[in-house]
C-alpha cells in the first residue's frame, strides 16, 4: 500500500507531457479593407501615391468616418488627389465633386473622363450666390482639403457661402471634414489672406456660423517642422516649391505643411 501511494504521488507531481495537437488548416489571409484597396488602386497617379506619407489619407478618412456606402461631396478637388482614392472607395456609395470654376473645373472633368473608375462620379458647379445642383440633405459627408484659404480671398471672399452650401447638402447628422494649412493663433490675421495658412479659430467660426457643431480634431496631418513663416507662404514647401532650387533641400526636408484636421457635424435637429 505504501508503495502504491508513493507511485500515485509521483504521478501527480510530474506534469503530463503535452500531446502533439492535430494539424489544422492555416487561417486564410485577411481580406484587404475597401480603403486599403482604394489606396492601392492601379488608377492612382504614382506621384500622388508618393505623397501619402505627408497626407495620411487612410487615417484622415477614418477620422472623418467615411464609409464605402456613403454619399460624399468633395469641395474644390483641384487636381483630384483625394478623388483618386474616393472614387474607388465609394463604389457602394456616391461621389459628387465641386471644383473651382475655370481651369480646375476643366482639369477635373478631363481626369474623370479618362478612366472608368470615375464613371459614377458626378460634377457640380458652384456659383457664388447660387446653390449647387446637389440636392439638399442628400450627402452623408462633405470633405475639403487645403481650400479654406482660397475662399478667404480679399477681393471675392466666398467662405461663408461655401460653408453654407456644405450645410445645405448634408443630411442631419452628416459630417463636414476639413483639412487646412494651420496658422498659429498668435500670428497676424492678415497672413490668412496671403500665406495660404489659416487659423483653426477662423475655420471654426466659419463652420459654426453656418450651423455646424464642432466634434473634434486630429493631429494626423500635423508637421512640427513647419515654422509657417516662409518667403512664399505655404507654396514655399513641397509639392509646389515655388523658390525652385533655392534652399530646395531645406524645404524638402521640412516636408508638406502643418495642417489642422477638423471634424464638424450638422445637428440632427
Amino acid at each position: 500500500m505504501i508503495r502504491l501511494a508513493a507511485m500515485l504521488l509521483v504521478a501527480v507531481a510530474v506534469p503530463a507531457v503535452a500531446q502533439p495537437a492535430s494539424e489544422s488548416p492555416s487561417p486564410a489571409a485577411p481580406q484587404h479593407s475597401a480603403l486599403e484597396m482604394a489606396l492601392a488602386a492601379p488608377t492612382r497617379t504614382p506621384a500622388n501615391v508618393a505623397r501619402d506619407e505627408h497626407r495620411h489619407p487612410a487615417e484622415t478618412l477614418a477620422f472623418f468616418g467615411v464609409q464605402p456606402g456613403d454619399a460624399v461631396v468633395e469641395l474644390w478637388p483641384g487636381g483630384g488627389w483625394y478623388t483618386e482614392i474616393l472614387a474607388p472607395y465609394l463604389a457602394g456609395g456616391s461621389l459628387h465633386v465641386v471644383p473651382p470654376a475655370g481651369s480646375y473645373d476643366q482639369r477635373i472633368r478631363a481626369k474623370l473622363a479618362g478612366d472608368s473608375v470615375y464613371g459614377k462620379v458626378q460634377v457640380a458647379t458652384f456659383n457664388a450666390g447660387q446653390p449647387t445642383s446637389i440636392a439638399a440633405a442628400s450627402a452623408d459627408v462633405v470633405l475639403t482639403f487645403r481650400n479654406v484659404h482660397s475662399w478667404l480671398d480679399e477681393e471675392k471672399p466666398i467662405a461663408s457661402e461655401v460653408f453654407a452650401e456644405a450645410f445645405r447638402v448634408l443630411k442631419p447628422g452628416g459630417t463636414l471634414g476639413v483639412v487646412e494649412h494651420r496658422l498659429p493663433e498668435d500670428r497676424d490675421d492678415g497672413l490668412q489672406m496671403s500665406s495660404g495658412y489659416v487659423k483653426v479659430s477662423t475655420v471654426r467660426r466659419l463652420a459654426e456660423a453656418a450651423g455646424f457643431k464642432f466634434v473634434g480634431s486630429s493631429e494626423v496631418n500635423s508637421n512640427p517642422k513647419d515654422s509657417k513663416d516662409h518667403p512664399e507662404g505655404v507654396w514655399t514647401l513641397p509639392p509646389v516649391l515655388r523658390l525652385g532650387d533655392k534652399d530646395r533641400e531645406k524645404y524638402v526636408a521640412i516636408g508638406e505643411s502643418d495642417r489642422m484636421t477638423l471634424k464638424f457635424v450638422k445637428p440632427a435637429n
